[in-house]
């Protein structure tokens, strides 16, 4: 099993999207890299934009059934990978987009997608990619958020999550 974080906007959304993707194992709302002086921040801490973490989902993936690359280039058909600090409705830094990895090789393959991406536009991609400093999973409350509340608010439109759970990894 491998980890990965992806800070893709309101994590409610982020998180319901990749667990329709085969191949992961399992997924865990949070808030990454924000403040080293602020070790295991509230929700409300961080709905205040002034400790520097983003809502991040942790994903748990079977390197067998489902790659890195395959998993990052899922990630960008559900952002706007020219959008800093927002995403849908959803604004502040704790919305910023980022990509989050554990070791240098894990790096090095999620470059070469961010590579790839990068080539469809003219800016510069606002998604940060950056080795995971700190993750603190937020309460349960905020845990597999749109299972609990199939009609609660999520900036991804339905029709996303019906689409990634189609595809087949790679």
């Amino acid at each position: 099993m491998q980890d990965v974080y992806f800070a893709g906007g309101c994590f409610w959304g982020t998180e319901h999207f990749f667990k329709q993707i085969e191949g992961v194992v399992s997924t865990e709302t949070g808030f990454a890299n924000g403040r080293a002086d602020l070790p295991s921040p509230t929700y409300e801490q961080v709905y205040t934009d002034t400790t520097g973490y983003a809502e991040t989902v942790h994903v748990v993936y079977d390197e067998t059934r489902v790659s890195l690359r395959f998993l990052v280039s899922m990630f960008f058909a559900a952002i706007d990978p020219l959008s800093v600090n927002r995403q849908g409705h959803d604004i502040g830094t704790r919305y910023r987009t980022g990509v989050y990895y554990t070791s240098e090789q894990q790096a090095d393959e999620i470059r070469e997608v961010f590579a790839e991406e990068q080539s469809k536009y003219a800016e510069e991609l606002a998604v940060e990619l950056l080795p995971l400093s700190c993750f603190y999973p937020a309460d349960e409350y905020h845990q597999d958020y749109l299972d609990k509340h199939p009609d609660g608010y999520c900036h991804l439109p339905l029709s996303l999550f019906t689409w990634a759970k189609q595809q087949k990894p790679s």
